[in-house]
């Protein structure tokens, strides 16, 4: 998983060597990453439904042989066209190895101890987050860029070889016709979708509204939907979605700080990105932290608490963003808050709330929510800065932006079940 993560920023410092030695356009760079994403997305609920249907571990090895083979050619790629066919190879195997490590880990660990296990699988994640970008800038500098992805093949080749003696095979196996059409309507939808957010394309949307519409209906008949309904039966699994949606675009608020520090103190860009890894590093250790806050609390209490701070800091940092120490603060207690949402408490209302047929679906689709609100939230920053990046004045509307965003999931949580609820302990 770590690996799969590390591979969605890995390659920032590398572009400028990449657009050189494939001799591109700098905007046509854009695709190393649009691409990875859309076939990140589109890989997830197939590989989840598929977990569900088959077992964890045929589909976990599956994925990984994919990852292990799309980093292998990206390595050799001799054309830009072939790289990129390598990172879409990539993303699809990438694109199941979390949703499947996620539910089988759910499979094996008991509900009282499931928060601390599902913090750590957030905690790797973010952990890739912050040694991507410094990783992929080292050995551009002292090798070639096309290194960056040779680790992948031999670390993917060990782990499949261990996960056909410890990942356990079963899942509940619950057989059935998969659900092709479904499956094509929902990636048509989810391309049409990123298309119309990422360039700003009226026909991407019209394509995503008529495949989603489409979809409502198949899925309504279909004898094993890929997006089961039952998946949004309840108001807690509808508003853990909805929760994920702007938890995705609270997240996107962590890729403008290095841009707002230099708008606002006119930092250099190393030190403007050490300022901001101040918060991504907090980010990471409260991440565990509050793994195991979810079994001593609940999810309600953490979701609450990692929105409240969120809120303060981001907040915070919209009206102090000019002074250095006072930035330093503020963007620690937003990491804080950051680590408590992104860590483990709607993976954990999930993995609860879902029965284990279709655990790996039901994370995936979480998955998605996540890199939806990614996009939007990314979107949405972009749209209130504008083209004058070096305006404070747009970031601070920005970051209030962001605060207000984190106070509505704030109040979103209170409708959540209790702790005493969650566990079935009350009625």
């Amino acid at each position: 998983m770590f690996a799969g993560a590390l591979d969605a920023g890995v390659l920032s410092p590398a572009l400028p060597a990449l657009t050189k030695a494939f001799a591109i356009a700098p905007r046509d760079s854009a695709w190393v990453f649009t691409l990875y994403l859309i076939a990140n997305v589109v890989a997830i609920p197939i590989a989840a439904k598929l977990s569900d249907v088959y077992g964890r571990r045929p589909v976990y090895i599956a994925c990984l042989v994919t990852f292990g083979c799309g980093s292998a050619f990206a390595v050799a790629a001799p054309t830009f066209d072939a790289f990129l066919a390598a990172r879409a190879i990539q993303a699809i195997g990438a694109g199941g190895i979390f949703p499947v490590a996620t539910a089988a880990i759910a499979d094996g660990v008991p509900l009282e101890r499931r928060g601390a296990a599902l913090g750590m699988l957030g905690a790797v994640w973010g952990l890739a987050a912050i040694v991507g970008p410094n990783l992929g800038g080292v050995v551009t500098h002292f090798w070639s860029w096309r290194w960056i992805f040779a680790v992948n093949v031999p670390l993917a080749a060990i782990v499949a070889l261990l996960a056909m003696r410890t990942v356990p095979p079963g899942a509940a196996r619950r057989r059935g016709p998969l659900d092709v059409v479904g499956i094509a309507a929902l990636s048509v939808g989810l391309i049409g979708l990123m298309v119309g957010l990422t360039r700003l394309d009226a026909w991407g949307f019209v394509i995503a509204i008529g495949a989603f519409l489409a979809l409502t209906v198949i899925e309504r008949g279909a004898a094993d939907p890929v997006i089961a309904p039952d998946l949004f039966a309840t108001r807690q699994l509808a508003l853990t979605y909805a929760l994920e949606l702007v938890i995705g675009m609270l997240e996107a608020a962590l890729f403008f700080i290095p841009s707002a520090l230099v708008a606002a103190q006119h930092l250099n860009a190393a030190l403007a990105g050490l300022v901001a890894a101040v918060g991504a590093f907090i980010f990471v250790a409260t991440i565990p932290l509050a793994g195991r806050a979810l079994d001593a609390f609940g999810s309600r209490t953490v979701l609450a608490s990692g929105a409240i701070l969120s809120a303060l800091g981001l907040g915070s940092f919209a009206l102090t963003m000019h002074s250095l120490p006072l930035s330093i603060v503020t963007i620690a207690l937003a990491g804080v808050g950051f680590g408590a949402l992104l860590g483990a408490p709607t993976r954990y209302i999930i993995t609860s709330e879902v029965g284990q047929d279709r655990r790996a679906s039901g994370v995936g689709l979480l998955s998605i929510f996540l890199i939806m609100g990614m996009i939007v939230g990314g979107s949405l920053a972009g749209g209130i800065v504008g083209a004058d990046i070096g305006d404070a004045s747009a970031f601070r509307t920005t970051y209030l932006t962001f605060a207000a965003l984190a106070l509505a999931a704030a109040f979103g949580t209170r409708f959540l079940a209790s702790k005493l609820r969650e566990r079935g302990l009350s009625a």
